[in-house]
């Protein structure tokens, strides 16, 4: 009976009288669509599933929020489609490694932790000759994760201005730490 309501139906049915039959047959209508779209992004099966379950949970924590501006499905495919690209991002940010079972552990001797120690000695030196502004929008982009906008704003700049001035920057210390290894 319920595969028989258009989704809108189905979304009302289940705010009033709060039954999971009503979501579950949009879950049931929508799960491989919305896995497929996952599996186009991500191309990896595993984050795809977990994607899809992700987002499942989202739309049913937030379905009040659905305005019928425009159709279910819509609706469905944005919330899928940025919630992919935001953990696509997020990935790319924070590089992992795979662990396993058989894998040899390295662990770095001496001379390896004292070469460490004297490359950081040596970009603390490059980092003491780069202006203040310069560490500041180091600061607000590394270490406080601000994206271009939110500096821009802070720094009541430009985004092409910030992100010219993150490049020089950077290109800066990559010229003045490769000059003193000389």
């Amino acid at each position: 009976m319920n595969h028989q309501l258009k989704d809108e139906e189905l979304i009302r049915m289940y705010l009033n009288t709060h039954q999971n039959d009503y979501f579950e047959t949009l879950y049931k209508r929508y799960v491989t669509k919305v896995y497929k779209r996952c599996l186009s992004l991500t191309k990896d099966s595993a984050r795809a599933e977990d994607y899809t379950h992700d987002i499942f949970l989202r739309v049913y924590g937030n379905l009040i929020n659905f305005k019928q501006n425009s159709a279910f499905s819509t609706w469905l495919y944005s919330i899928s489609y940025n919630y992919c690209m935001d953990q696509i991002r997020v990935n790319n940010r924070t590089n992992t490694v795979s662990l396993e079972d058989d894998q040899d552990f390295i662990f770095p001797d001496s001379s390896d932790q004292e070469n460490r120690e004297s490359q950081l000695q040596h970009l603390d030196q490059v980092m003491g000759t780069i202006s203040p502004e310069e560490i500041q929008m180091l600061r607000m982009k590394y270490d406080e994760g601000l994206d271009i906008n939110e500096m821009a704003q802070q720094l009541r700049l430009k985004n092409s201005a910030v992100k010219m001035r993150l490049k020089r920057t950077r290109d800066k210390i990559r010229r003045l730490y490769g000059d003193q290894l000389f």
